[in-house]
């Protein structure tokens, strides 16, 4: 059993119109961020912004080889060739992400939360919201959005699914996002999923 979801907050747009999105697509708009964008078709390494983020290693990716190798590799030639995301329209090839540590730090915080509480949401359990949880690690952004899935077992079927999703894939190709982090936990015996997923994509301020 899998499921995806993605997130995008659009500023300006009324609170009751944001909650009907969420369960679809949503990216935020908002105040933040430090570093640069990666240019077209670059493989740009992780990037510390000078936030709270944790080292890589600690990072947890589900035990997945080539982890961030893998999902940069996927995501960046997606971009780079451009693509048609159903009812979301077609994407020109855009710049490449790069990855960034501060990113993958609030990514595992909400990866590690759904899997500790076998939940599948974009809200923490605590309430937090996408925009907290990556203000918490100092980061500083001017977009933001999410993706989250659970139950993919490899960064390829993960990959797949959001790029099958249309909401998901819009914030995958938006050329508004130059830097991306992203986490796998594993859920525990008698969770609802196996594996639990969550990718943060922003431009920094």
């Amino acid at each position: 059993m899998s499921s995806t979801r993605s997130a995008r907050f659009l500023r300006g747009i009324p609170a009751a119109t944001r909650a009907a999105l969420a369960a679809a697509v949503l990216a935020v708009a908002g105040c933040g961020g430090g570093g640069d964008a990666s240019a077209p078709g670059a493989m740009a390494p992780a990037i510390s912004d000078g936030g709270a983020a944790a080292p890589a290693a600690s990072f947890p990716t589900c035990n997945l080889a080539d982890f961030r190798a893998g999902l940069l590799a996927r995501v960046n030639q997606a971009r780079a060739r451009g693509t048609t995301c159903g009812s979301e329209g077609a994407f020109a090839p855009v710049a490449a992400v790069a990855w960034n540590d501060a990113l993958t730090q609030a990514a595992s915080g909400h990866a590690a939360d759904m899997a500790a509480h076998n939940y599948f949401s974009h809200t923490s359990q605590d309430g937090r919201t996408l925009s907290q949880r990556v203000d918490e690690t100092g980061y500083r952004w001017s977009v933001l959005g999410e993706n989250i899935a659970a139950g993919q077992r490899t960064v390829n079927s993960v990959v797949d699914a959001w790029l099958a999703s249309p909401g998901h894939c819009a914030n995958i190709m938006r050329p508004e996002f130059t830097e991306m982090g992203v986490a796998c936990v594993p859920g525990p015996a008698g969770n609802d999923f196996g594996t639990y997923w969550a990718m943060e994509l922003a431009r920094p301020r």
